[in-house]
């Protein structure tokens, strides 16, 4: 065969083979480019112009947010108080803000005399009081001086030396000057049921800690050492003993102190010999003993201090022991007192101290400002 025919052969073989494998790849998408390109080609997908565009792909989804906790329930609105009144109908209220100096009393029933003990504390009864405050202390000794200074108070004070410290109790002074001192301040001197429940806190006790008798490291009394716990009194009679500052034992109910020892205390009732006696004056809501504590009362000449003192011994130091004595203060005694303040008292000293403070100037009020600094000035 010539050469040329072997080329012509070779060719026509291939084109033989081209038709073929197009044949049977007729399914797949390729395509038989022109056998003088030397082989086939892959073909590119033709898209039918009135197909839809492929879908692009999805974005991958965004991680989700942790679920917002749960707020917590509100809380449950506390039950109502139910009202107290007593057997009267008197509602009693609550405390409202505290004056300076003195604590709350929570109205309510309180044990008021005993059973058991002198013939003049009995029989025991419950008694209603309104809420109320007391002070803290006993008057001292400097406040009351300011009183007498302010002309509001009588002249007054210990015939004893060494009883003039600032703050040892006022003694000296007569039941009209207690009662003014009180007066003075907005307040009232307190009744014989006030001054107890004060003492004893509403279940009854004896003192003002509790049932446990009386020693010098609950209240400055008498013991076996002496008066005033053994402390001598500076100069003459040093066995007389004295008073000791106020606050120097701890608080007994509602957080008072010297409620037991230290000085008797004078309270606004008059003297009867004893509760039965007294009768209704002294029972129901807020009595105020025989003659509901008038000016003058027919068949009462005398007052009453209570709590014990420096002077006497523990049985006095309690919250039920009863002393008489004529308001005068004659014969002398080294009597002290403190003040009690009713709701619309206690509602009268702040509005007071309120005015007091808004005319009050103002410390920074009329001064010059600093004078500014020269530039050029250094330092």
């Amino acid at each position: 065969m010539q050469a040329g025919d072997a080329a012509r052969t070779k060719t026509m073989g291939w084109r033989v083979g081209a038709v073929v494998g197009c044949a049977l790849l007729a399914t797949a998408p390729v395509s038989c480019a022109d056998t003088r390109s030397g082989g086939p080609t892959v073909a590119e997908p033709q898209q039918d112009e009135g197909a839809p565009a492929p879908a692009a792909p999805a974005p991958a989804p965004e991680p989700s947010a942790a679920p917002a906790p749960e707020p917590e329930p509100a809380p449950e609105p506390e039950p109502a108080k139910p009202e107290l009144r007593a057997p009267d109908g008197t509602l009693i209220v609550d405390c409202e803000a505290v004056p300076e100096g003195m604590a709350c009393v929570p109205g309510g029933p309180f044990i008021r005399g005993t059973d058991d003990g002198p013939e003049d504390t009995r029989p025991a009864e419950t008694v209603w009081l309104q809420s109320y405050y007391m002070d803290l202390n006993e008057v001292t000794y400097a406040e009351y001086k300011a009183c007498q200074k302010a002309k509001q108070c009588g002249r007054a004070g210990p015939l004893y030396n060494d009883f003039s410290r600032p703050d040892q109790p006022m003694v000296g002074e007569d039941w009209y000057e207690a009662v003014q001192f009180c007066e003075a301040q907005g307040k009232h001197l307190p009744t014989e049921a006030e001054w107890e429940k004060a003492a004893r806190g509403p279940d009854g006790k004896l003192h003002p800690w509790g049932d446990e008798p009386a020693t010098c490291e609950l209240a400055v009394i008498k013991d076996a050492r002496g008066r005033s716990c053994g402390v001598k009194k500076r100069m003459e009679h040093p066995d007389k003993g004295r008073t000791f500052v106020i606050g120097s034992r701890p608080p007994g109910s509602y957080g008072l102190y010297d409620m037991s020892g230290n000085a008797w205390e004078w309270v606004a009732d008059w003297y009867s010999k004893d509760y039965a006696t007294c009768g209704e004056a002294c029972r129901g809501t807020d009595p105020k003993g025989p003659c509901d504590g008038a000016e003058t009362c027919k068949g009462h000449d005398q007052k009453i201090v209570r709590g014990g003192s420096w002077y006497w011994v523990a049985k006095y130091a309690t919250g039920v022991w009863r002393r008489s004595h004529y308001p005068g203060n004659d014969p002398f005694h080294h009597f002290g007192f403190r003040c009690a303040a009713t709701l619309e008292e206690a509602r009268a000293i702040a509005a007071k101290a309120a005015a007091a403070a808004a005319s009050a100037p103002d410390e920074g009020a009329g001064d010059e400002p600093p004078a500014q600094a020269d530039a050029k000035t250094s330092g």
